[in-house]
């Protein structure tokens, strides 16, 4: 009993301290929102109050009016006094009439004053809510600034630290270079020693061995002198004569089909086979079957993911190489017609790709100026030389692919020895370089330049011999390719116009000028054993040009 006694006063002493809790709540609240309007609350009660005393002093001077009106009628005497206690009655009456109406209109204008007030009271109240919104959006965003700032003072910090330490290996590999460079030409002072020397102990073997010829020659002159049989010419100096077959220039079209569904950038002839490969802006290779005077589809070699600039063939002819504009290059095999290789690592387009001596190597030019060397063996790119200025075409000048020879869009042909680091004896031309290619002797070097000429070169004295150009001929893009006839007797290029041109190499003059395609020809190729041309053009075709295929 007691327990439930004390649980009850406990209750009760709650309950009172939460109605406590909420009156003085109300009486702040109160006090808080009433305390602005204090003065206007006591102006309009003092207000009504006044009007309350003066409706009642109204009442009483009606009611005292009455009366003297009444006392009037039934005292006639003393009429005039009283008239004029009712006059100034009257007059005070009208006064405070007067005045109640003045209060009056006090009130009414007071309680407009209060709504305005009440109204603008509101609107700062809104616009100060707003504004402590937008003051926490705007300390939100100052804390994620800050910690921004501290973020990249710090990645600002760590690159500061990296860029001292390239600095330092910087200057490390410079010392590292300038030594290499002194011991380079140390070793190639030696060089030239030992070369001399053998020059002259080879002039020294030379010179013993013609005369050991000589006296040899004179004693068989003797025996012949004294031999009375009759002489048989020798066999070998019949087979000395025997030379491939000469190339003719085309005068019509053999066959003309429509190879790619965008513009053709590239063809080539299989070394082996009447095959020719066409790469193209649909992102494809595509092989041909040239036969008498008809194309046929013989595989189609996917992979790219962007237009085909360069083709080419191994010397073997089972493996073809294309460079595509998707930075890359692949290597495809014509028995399974399947990507064997994809050789990335390139930050520009790539625009050439040419088998580097054998067919286990590759050389690459791109945009981003540098020549890549790869074995597909490993799989990996061994070296990486930078040219300073974009690659357009490259070839290489000897069977082992130690040399490479590089046109650039800054107008220079770069020689490459891959075993030394830098080129040598550039050779500067007056347009953009768009394409090379060698004869089959090795010794001479053709390039198709933007000045609307192709250049011979000999590479035996790293020099121009000889200039072509012609009415009408202009070079179309970047990469338009002029190719050598087999035996070296002819140069082919296409022409903006579709026209393609066909010079003699030893009269300079032209041959022949071909008119088939409607659009700016942009590759051709002789067939290395054969007398037929091939030539592709942007809008798609393919034509194959001689008397029979």
């Amino acid at each position: 009993m007691a327990n439930h006694e004390l649980e009850t006063s406990y209750i009760s002493r709650n309950d009172n301290n939460w109605r406590k809790n909420i009156i003085s709540q109300l009486r702040e609240r109160n006090r808080i929102e009433t305390f602005c309007f204090s003065d206007l609350i006591t102006l309009h009660n003092r207000l009504f109050e006044n009007v309350n005393t003066l409706r009642c002093q109204n009442m009483q001077l009606t009611i005292s009016n009455e009366n003297l009106r009444r006392e009037n009628c039934n005292h006639s005497p003393g009429a005039s006094s009283v008239n004029e206690a009712r006059l100034k009655q009257t007059e005070e009456l009208t006064a405070l009439h007067k005045k109640n109406g003045e209060h009056m209109q006090q009130i009414v204008d007071l309680n407009k004053k209060m709504q305005e007030m009440i109204k603008e009271l509101h609107a700062k109240e809104t616009s100060l809510a707003e504004c402590k919104e937008t003051n926490n959006i705007l300390r939100s965003d100052i804390a994620k600034y800050l910690t921004r700032e501290r973020e990249y003072e710090s990645i600002n910090q760590m690159l500061k630290d990296e860029h001292q330490a390239l600095q330092l290996a910087f200057a490390a590999l410079e010392d590292k270079l300038r030594k290499s460079q002194e011991e380079n030409r140390q070793l190639v002072e030696r060089l030239i020693k030992y070369k001399a020397r053998d020059a002259e102990k080879m002039n020294e073997e030379n010179d013993n061995f013609l005369k050991k010829r000589q006296a040899k020659m004179q004693k068989e002159l003797e025996d012949a002198a004294r031999d009375t049989r009759p002489v048989s010419p020798d066999r070998s100096s019949l087979k000395e004569g025997v030379a491939g077959l000469p190339t003719t220039v085309p005068t019509k079209v053999s066959v003309s089909f429509n190879a790619h569904e965008g513009e053709v950038y590239a063809v080539k002839w299989s070394p082996v086979d009447r095959i020719l490969a066409t790469g193209g802006a649909d992102r494809k290779v595509k092989l041909w079957s040239i036969i008498k005077g008809t194309s046929e589809c013989k595989g189609v070699l996917v992979g790219s993911n962007a237009g085909v600039m360069s083709v080419d063939f191994d010397s073997t002819g089972t493996l073809i190489l294309g460079a595509s504009n998707d930075f890359a290059s692949r290597v495809w095999t014509l028995s399974d017609l399947r990507v064997k290789h994809t050789l990335t690592g390139h930050c520009g387009k790539v625009m050439a790709a040419k088998f580097l001596g054998e067919p286990s190597k590759v050389v690459s030019g791109s945009h981003d100026r540098t020549l890549k060397i790869w074995d597909l063996r490993n799989k990996a790119c061994t070296e990486t030389k930078f040219t300073g200025s974009s690659c357009n075409d490259l070839v290489t000048s000897d069977g082992a692919g130690s040399t490479i020879i590089s046109g650039h869009f800054d107008q220079r042909i770069r020689f490459w020895d891959t075993r030394a680091e830098s080129s040598s004896n550039d050779i500067i031309l007056e347009g953009k370089v768009t394409s090379l290619d060698l004869s089959r002797d090795t010794n001479y070097l053709l390039s198709c330049v933007r000045d609307d000429t192709v250049k011979l070169i000999d590479l035996r004295m790293k020099k121009i011999i000889g200039s072509f150009s012609a009415d009408g001929f202009k070079v179309g893009f970047d990469w338009t390719r002029a190719a050598f006839s087999h035996d070296g007797q002819y140069i082919a290029a296409g022409s903006s116009d579709g026209s393609v041109f066909v010079w003699s190499v030893a009269t300079h003059m032209v041959e022949n000028v071909l008119k088939n395609h409607a659009a700016t020809v942009t590759a051709v190729s002789w067939h290395p054993h054969g007398t037929f041309l091939a030539s592709v053009d942007r809008s798609k075709t393919v034509t194959i040009w001689g008397d029979y295929v």
